[in-house]
């Protein structure tokens, strides 16, 4: 068990406040992993004024070649630690490690390291007529992260800011911190200067909400559900806050009538379910031809079948448990209503037998499912897809618009431009045709109640300046 006494703040670990601390489980086995300090309101205060005097004393000033030097030096510490952070994650969170490794540690260096290259080749100074358009570091940033990719949300807020010169207090989840101790770790090793990044542990009520509130913080930068989003908006709105807010998802993969379905449903299916569906981003609808349903739920269920429920650290695993008990009755809820409303369970739906301890649940299908449906309007945040048909392409396209969330999406056809056709009419933020990668430097975030603001590439970096223009 690992177990961590101290804050990270302005460059030193700092004994908290208070006395209370915060358990740790493995997803898996329950067990406690870790324990953790507990923050408080006046913990942030410290942090806070941490990460002002940093910004006042020259960080905010800083060249942007010094930035990006930082940057890359941060960036190579955690690439050293990746292992370490794999396999912390999966244990905190329960995804595979043969997935975490790549997704839950690989990937947050990889974002870092963009940022290095992109802050030299940004123009900070522009001439519009008569005006010096400058863009300035926006200050001090409050940062609170969720638990599903816990690092990588991290490095998503943590590296454009230091690119653009602002200064920082994160809040991490407190579901699955010990992540961040790693990264703290890095910032000691390679002697981030002090104050730039703090880190107060705790949950949302406690310092979620005193970073949100806190007078000296001048921009929120907040991850999580709609309902936190909300709260976040709410308390920022009191000191007129910047907030950029990436919020959850309801996404809708729509497979058109010419589409190869061999290809299409399993790329569809192991969207859903990665990471146990814990996934704001996740094609959770999938939205196919009536004329075709058949063979969807045939190939949809052959996929489900070959995802290898199993311990998260046993490298033969495709599908690790949920993160809690919590979220596991979350989900069975949102099983059971959508029996209740008439929608035809095809696949999982229940607890595997073979695990008696661990946070485990079946990936789960759903046919027969209405627009109007729970299953097809709530964001669930587990192993479930519910598969739903359509006669036209005009009602695939008004299916996948008919939620109050935005935040990505799917198209798959044999004619390209076809594809790109219905994905320029999906009101959300991110659309792949017929399978396209994910882009570090294309902007992520959302329409309607999935969020305000982008994040990755020069669109996350714009995030963190203040525009000026100075008239000669």
């Amino acid at each position: 068990m690992k177990t961590y006494e101290h804050f990270y703040i302005d460059g030193a670990w700092q004994t908290p406040a208070g006395t209370a601390t915060i358990d740790v489980h493995s997803a898996a086995t329950e067990e406690i992993i870790g324990r953790i300090p507990k923050g408080t309101a006046e913990d942030v205060d410290r942090a806070v004024a941490a990460a002002r005097r940093a910004f006042d004393s020259g960080w905010g000033s800083t060249t942007t070649g010094e930035r990006a030097d930082w940057i890359a030096r941060l960036a190579a510490a955690l690439e050293s630690r990746v292992q370490d952070i794999a396999t912390t994650i999966s244990q905190e969170v329960g995804m595979p490690l043969r997935m975490s490794t790549p997704v839950q540690a690989q990937l947050p260096v990889n974002i870092t390291r963009t940022y290095a290259d992109l802050i030299t080749g940004i123009e900070l100074e522009e001439q519009v007529g008569n005006s010096i358009v400058v863009r300035e570091p926006f200050g001090v940033v409050g940062m609170i992260t969720p638990w599903n990719y816990p690092l990588h949300q991290i490095m998503a807020k943590v590296a454009p800011a230091l690119a653009a010169g602002c200064t920082m207090v994160l809040k991490p989840s407190e579901i699955a911190p010990l992540n961040s101790y790693l990264l703290a770790e890095a910032a000691l090793e390679i002697g981030l200067p002090a104050g730039v990044l703090n880190i107060v542990h705790g949950d949302g009520p406690g310092v979620g909400e005193a970073i949100a509130r806190h007078p000296g913080v001048d921009m929120i930068s907040f991850t999580g559900s709609v309902r936190a989003g909300q709260r976040v908006s709410a308390l920022a709105a009191e000191t007129i806050k910047k907030v950029t807010l990436e919020l959850g998802g309801k996404s809708a993969f729509v497979v058109l009538d010419d589409a190869p379905l061999d290809k299409a449903i399993p790329t569809g299916v192991n969207n859903a379910m990665l990471n146990s569906g814990q996934t704001c981003s996740a094609w959770t609808r999938m939205v196919v031809p009536r004329s075709r349903l058949g063979e969807v739920l045939e190939l949809a269920s052959a996929t489900v079948a070959r995802l290898k429920l199993g311990d998260p650290l046993d490298a033969g695993s495709k599908l690790g448990p949920l993160v809690s008990a919590a979220q596991r009755q979350r989900v069975e809820g949102y099983i059971q209503k959508g029996l209740q409303e008439g929608a035809r369970l095809v696949a999982g739906g229940k607890r595997p037998a073979e695990f008696s301890r661990g946070h485990y649940l079946e990936p789960t299908i759903f046919a027969d499912v209405q627009p109007r449906m729970t299953i097809a309007q709530e964001e669930i945040f587990g192993p479930v897809l519910a598969v739903m048909p359509y006669d036209s392409e005009e009602e695939a396209i008004a299916i996948a618009n008919d939620t109050i969330y935005g935040l990505a999406g799917g198209v798959w056809s044999a004619d390209k431009d076809r594809a790109l056709r219905v994905a320029r009419r999906m009101r959300t933020g991110q659309v792949d045709v017929n399978g396209g990668r994910f882009n570090p430097l294309a902007p992520f975030g959302g329409y309607k109640r999935s969020g305000i603001g982008r994040e990755f590439g020069k669109y996350g970096l714009e995030e963190f300046f203040q525009i000026k223009s100075v008239q000669c």
